[in-house]
């Protein structure tokens, strides 16, 4: 079967140092359901679907610091599943260089009616973790 017109193909996220970026997204690619799916000397891709992510440390490089606040791609949003598993991932994230964006506004740091967590790593590179749904009241 053949994709879906507009579909997304992949996404290319260049890195200034890709053991790293292997550490950080290869973990978090791993815990949503992607694949290892190829690998070379300058980088490596995660596969969901006929989706795949790239991390590469690409010799035309023109620096060395992403600034997600600069006009570009903000971040990147992955659906995450049930709240429970949003929580478990942020309770994790720190071991792999992830870091909770938005603390004091954390788990709504997105608006009252989204649960999601916000996690930027060691190179700037944010992400939004969106959970499925609302927490059942306790």
């Amino acid at each position: 079967m053949s994709p879906t017109a507009g579909a997304l193909h992949h996404v290319e996220v260049w890195v200034p140092d890709l053991a790293g970026a292997r550490h950080s997204w290869g973990w978090l690619l791993a815990e949503l359901g992607w694949q290892p799916f190829q690998d070379w000397a300058n980088g490596c891709s995660w596969r969901q679907g006929e989706t795949y992510i790239v991390v590469e440390q690409s010799p035309a490089l023109a620096g060395r610091v992403h600034e997600r606040l600069a006009p570009g791609v903000n971040h990147l949003a992955f659906h995450a599943g049930p709240p429970a598993r949003v929580d478990a991932l942020v309770a994790v994230a720190p071991g792999y260089g992830w870091s909770l964006m938005f603390e004091d506004r954390h788990p709504y740091a997105g608006g009252p009616g989204v649960y999601a967590a916000y996690l930027e790593d060691a190179y700037g590179y944010e992400v939004e973790l969106v959970a499925e749904g609302l927490p059942e009241p306790s």
